[in-house]
């Protein structure tokens, strides 16, 4: 079964931090990647929602949105996909990352599961 992991997390727009912390996550996530080997699909970060832009069609009309969208302390910071055999081991990845070491939020939500298999990215 496949999974996707969202991380969220208090808005960290103006902060930087130092090259020491942020090398220090760079080894955590990647500590993490190779624990998880063949279960990780993929997993990345996302900029801030502040370069966001959202995209709403209705009849036919077009409307962008440019970010921040939204008053909230706490924003989609990135994911991570994986292949697991069930839930119970999902949350058990979800548990090792480096993200909930931060005291963050994760959410574990299935990928939904169709007759049939179709790729909308070419």
């Amino acid at each position: 079964m496949k999974v996707l992991l969202t991380f969220y997390g208090e808005d960290l727009t103006g902060t930087d931090p130092s090259p020491e912390r942020r090398a220090q996550t760079f080894d955590a996530w990647a500590a993490f990647a190779e624990a998880a080997g063949d279960v990780l699909l993929a997993a990345e970060g996302l900029e801030s929602p502040s370069v966001a832009t959202t995209i709403r069609v209705a009849g036919g009309d077009r409307r962008l949105i440019d970010g921040p969208f939204m008053e909230t302390k706490e924003q989609l910071a990135g994911f991570a996909l994986l292949e697991v055999r069930d839930l119970d081991e999902a949350l058990a990845w979800a548990e090792r990352t480096p993200w909930n070491g931060e005291g963050h939020v994760t959410e574990v939500r299935p990928v939904m599961q169709s007759a049939k298999r179709a790729s909308v990215v070419p």
